[in-house]
């Protein structure tokens, strides 16, 4: 019931990469690993190994799919903003670079924002992202 709920807030909740993977694997690249997933009542993302797949099925019944990816390599900041004692929720804002070259004139860029529940622990997910944000900033600069 709390997993419902949180849906019909807009908030993500956990799913298992088996799960995921038996619903959704034909979006995967061959060898591509799905390491964590979460799940509204109809849409979906995933964290792979290389990117982080974003499903929203549309429509009344739902079976209109569109399937966006963000590559991990693009992320260069991320922002989290944890709950309050209202009815806040928890925030995981992605910046990415939507160019197909990182270091063009031209650069544009993107961002997302994920909300999850307020009893959902955001920090590891925070810190993971923020991991790689860094190392992507370091490799971008050199």
């Amino acid at each position: 019931m709390a997993n419902l709920f949180n849906g019909l807030l807009g908030n993500y909740s956990e799913v298992s990469p088996a799960e995921l993977k038996s619903q959704y694997g034909m979006y995967l690249m061959p060898d591509e690993k799905i390491e964590m997933g979460f799940k509204l009542i109809r849409d979906s993302f995933i964290i792979t190994d290389e990117r982080i797949i974003l499903i929203d099925h549309q429509g009344v019944t739902g079976k209109k799919t569109r399937v966006a990816s963000i590559s991990l390599e693009s992320i260069y900041e991320v922002t989290m903003e944890t709950a309050g004692t209202g009815f806040d929720d928890s925030e995981i804002t992605i910046h990415y670079i939507q160019s197909p070259y990182f270091k063009s004139n031209n650069v544009q860029v993107s961002s997302y924002k994920f909300e999850f529940g307020k009893k959902f622990n955001v920090q590891p997910i925070y810190v993971a992202l923020l991991t790689l944000a860094h190392q992507n900033h370091k490799r971008l600069n050199a």
